[in-house]
């Protein structure tokens, strides 16, 4: 059949694709985008303090302290850049204010920020695991507790530090490298328990730490002043043997802040997070950002502080260089046994938020390459999908093998994990500061917010606040330049070699895509609406919705058209782009670049409906997360059921159990559909999402209509109904469980025990009731022998 005849498009004889511009995206709190930026930013208070130390000496603590407070200027450069129409993260803010050339600087070094960050989490979660062992192991043979194989000449033997953590680190890395190769589900949940755990032991170190510092009377650290530095002979890098650093007092001092700035890594995951803050979401985010900057301070910093004040000198640097906080937990006054016991806590709360920036740094640098290979810097083959999950696994494995040879190489060693690593984060923030000042000239417009302090003078506004967080990031990268010549070095060659690799992918890119963009151009009408409705869609209510992921395997497709009158209900396919973190809030069709996946899968979906004679519509809908980006099409397009094969890594029971949760985050009103998940052997099971009546077993019926005939003696009865007996159940099943929860759940599990087993329905405690038999298919039921099984989940 011709395609003009197949879709309704009478103007033209190209397909109508329509490209949804906003992103499908599920909205948290700001207490929970706080909990997520706080999961990466919290970690470098396991380790900012003990590298400072190691490079500038015991006066380390008050730079600490400097650079968190000056990291409440460059959360306000964020805000500003998250308050106005880019968004993204500093690719995209550089991007539109400096053009690709310095997109693609910049998005190297933050790439160096992001593969760093991992291997620098998890080795410094190594040392604290490998210190705690090896205190218990000395602590186990001072008091005879461990075999004679385990002890050297009277001591314990001793696991090796760097290279157990390194171990350590490569096995965390390996784990997440798989969970993101499967898909591993983001979930906000998991970062606010983080921080509830994390609070709990920051409250106690804090009240304990201050508690000691006054009952011991322990002095501060020396004043920040030149004369109290003293550089290591790493610290001076190329200016070693000199005596520059210390000859200009200000040199000194931004040399030593300079060393101490990677305490504020992180602040990209903000503007990340932000196109997820709930409305009003500038007030939000400012909340958010306020949170983020309190939190961070008294963490990373008065712990610093604490720990120089608390440890003593002789075991602070050699011993808990690199597990400082565990230290400091040894060093509080109190029973050594309740202080083991605390430490304990304390390294399992090092490892959740350590550990879990190993995840961060894959999931962040994967949506960062993605978004860029979207605006096709990157070629088509770093965006072809897993075939079995469907996730964007080769980026996943570069990033995976960037991170495995950096903790190869490093061999474990905090400090040159530290000093790397500043680069990658002075150089994005210096970035994403200057493309901000360009911008305020730029595009003069108003804005929702910006960093003060701006001066007026007549028509030109001076951004003095602006200007000045950008002098204090330019001077403090040039220095470290300068004075990290393991960050400079490897920071240049790495940024290099990525600016080389994304300058030659582009221009093969667009040589590549000219051809298949005139094709796709002239198969199909591109269309961006600016909200996704049934209008833009030229679609009636109770529609089919049908997701295709897989080209070669378009099961769910030809299940819903062979089942389906298009004369009667209107069937649209829609293919979700998933857009990663780093992404973008809004999509703009003419720009992209359509990959060769997605082309095949609109092909497909076209050859398809063409041999079965029918009119489908085609649809691109941008996804924060799958589940919400499906129910929430569904609803606006207020269709009747909802399509899609069976995932590779979940069953049909959790596929339903996701999209349930979803529509239950639905703001009202939301309507009721059927989702039906379709096995590749053609066969699909149903689930009614959204409240629905009911199915009783025989047995259940029976109940109800003895129970009237028992009520209906009473002759006051006489006008009782069945409906009426079962209001009354539920009722008291109500009060019941107001009354005494626990007992009622008690209860509704022996009954599930053993009324399930006599009466011989398929649910499983595990899963949720999403489904009933008996329903009112939204699609016409198929024969039996490859039909839907409705069924309860």
């Amino acid at each position: 059949m011709p395609v003009g005849q197949t879709f309704t498009a009478p103007q033209s004889n190209r397909v109508r694709l329509v490209v949804a511009s906003s992103v499908m995206l599920t909205f948290i709190s700001f207490w929970r985008a706080a909990a997520v930026v706080l999961n990466d930013l919290g970690s470098s208070a396991f380790y900012a303090g003990g590298i400072a130390e190691e490079a500038v000496g015991k006066a380390a603590p008050w730079f600490i302290l400097g650079v968190m407070l000056f990291s409440f200027a460059v959360r306000a450069v964020y805000v500003e850049s998250c308050s106005m129409f880019t968004r993204g993260g500093v690719y995209r803010v550089v991007k539109e204010a400096l053009g690709g050339t310095f997109a693609k600087l910049s998005v190297s070094a933050l790439m160096f920020d992001y593969i760093l960050t991992g291997p620098i989490s998890g080795v410094s979660a190594g040392q604290y695991i490998t210190g705690l062992l090896n205190e218990l192991m000395t602590v186990g043979a001072a008091h005879g507790w461990l075999p004679l194989a385990m002890i050297n000449a009277g001591h314990a033997r001793q696991l090796p530090m760097n290279e157990t953590s390194a171990v350590f680190c490569a096995a965390v890395t390996i784990f997440y490298w798989w969970q993101n190769t499967k898909g591993i589900e983001e979930s906000t949940d998991k970062a606010l328990e983080v921080m509830k755990i994390t609070t709990i032991m920051v409250v106690l170190l804090l009240g304990w730490a201050i508690f000691s510092a006054i009952h011991v009377g322990a002095a501060l650290p020396p004043l920040p002043i030149p004369s109290n530095l003293h550089f290591s002979h790493d610290a001076l890098g190329f200016l070693g043997g000199t005596k520059f650093a210390t000859s200009l007092g200000l040199f000194g001092i931004l040399m030593a802040f300079g060393h101490s700035v990677l305490a504020m890594s992180g602040e990209e995951t903000l503007a990340q997070v932000n196109r997820e803050i709930e409305h009003p979401k500038l007030k939000n985010l400012k909340r958010a950002a306020i949170v983020i900057a309190i939190y961070s301070f008294v963490f990373t910093g008065v712990v610093s502080l604490l720990a120089v004040m608390l440890i003593p000198d002789s075991v602070r640097v050699p011993v808990y260089r690199d597990n400082l906080i565990a230290g400091l937990a040894m060093y509080v006054v109190g029973p050594l046994t309740l202080k083991i016991i605390f430490r304990v806590f304390v390294v399992i709360v090092g490892f959740l938020i350590l550990s879990g920036a190993i995840n961060t740094s894959i999931i962040g640098s994967t949506g960062v390459l993605m978004r860029i290979a979207e605006d096709g810097v990157l070629t088509d083959w770093f965006r072809k999908p897993h075939k079995k999950f469907g996730t964007s696994h080769r980026i996943v494995n570069l990033v995976t093998a960037l991170q495995l040879f950096t903790i190869i190489v490093s061999r474990g060693n905090v400090i040159a994990l530290g000093e790397a690593y500043a680069f990658g984060v002075i150089w994005s923030f210096t970035f994403n500061s200057l493309a901000m000042l360009v911008l305020r000239w730029k595009y003069r417009g108003e804005r929702g917010w910006k960093v003060p302090i701006n001066i007026r003078i007549g028509k030109t506004e001076l951004p003095v606040g602006l200007f000045s967080v950008f002098l204090v990031l330019l001077c403090t990268a040039i220095v470290n330049l300068f004075t990290k010549s393991v960050a400079t070095e490897s920071g240049i060659a790495f940024a290099a070699v990525f600016y080389a690799i994304f300058s030659v992918s582009e221009k093969r890119n667009k040589r590549k895509h000219a051809a298949a963009e005139k094709q796709m151009k002239e198969h199909f009408q591109l269309e961006q609406p600016e909200t996704i409705s049934r209008e833009a869609l030229d679609i009636r209510p109770g529609g089919i919705l049908v997701t295709v992921r897989d080209a070669a395997n378009p099961f769910a497709l030809k299940w819903a058209l062979s089942r389906t009158n298009t004369d009667d209900q209107d069937i649209v396919v829609l293919t979700a782009r998933m857009m990663g973190a780093g992404g973008p809030e809004y999509i703009d069709a003419s720009e992209q670049l359509f990959s060769e996946h997605e082309q095949m899968l609109f092909t497909k979906a076209v050859s398809v409906a063409e041999s079965f004679g029918k009119h489908i519509a085609l649809l691109v809908v941008p996804a924060g997360d799958i589940f919400a980006a499906l129910v929430q099409t569904a609803n606006s397009l207020e269709v009747a059921a909802l399509v899609s094969g069976l995932s590779t890594k979940m069953t049909a029971q959790e596929q339903a159990y996701h999209v349930g949760q979803a529509w239950e985050s639905l703001p009202e009103p939301k309507r009721q559909f059927t989702f039906y998940v379709v096995m590749p052997n053609g066969e699909a099971q149903g689930f009614h999402i959204g409240p629905h009546a009911p199915t009783l077993q025989a047995d259940d019926v029976q109940l109800v209509h003895r129970l009237w005939l028992n009520f209906r003696r009473d002759p006051e009865m006489q006008g009782l109904h069945h409906s009426d007996i079962v209001t009354y159940a539920l009722t008291r099943l109500a009060i019941e469980y107001a009354r005494d929860k626990q007992e009622t759940l008690r209860d509704i599990r022996r009954y599930r025990r053993d009324g399930s087993s006599r009466s011989g329905t398929l649910e499983s405690p595990s899963t949720p009731k999403l489904g009933k038999e008996g329903a009112d298919y939204s699609i016409p039921a198929p024969k039996p022998s490859s039909g839907p099984s409705d069924h309860d989940t």
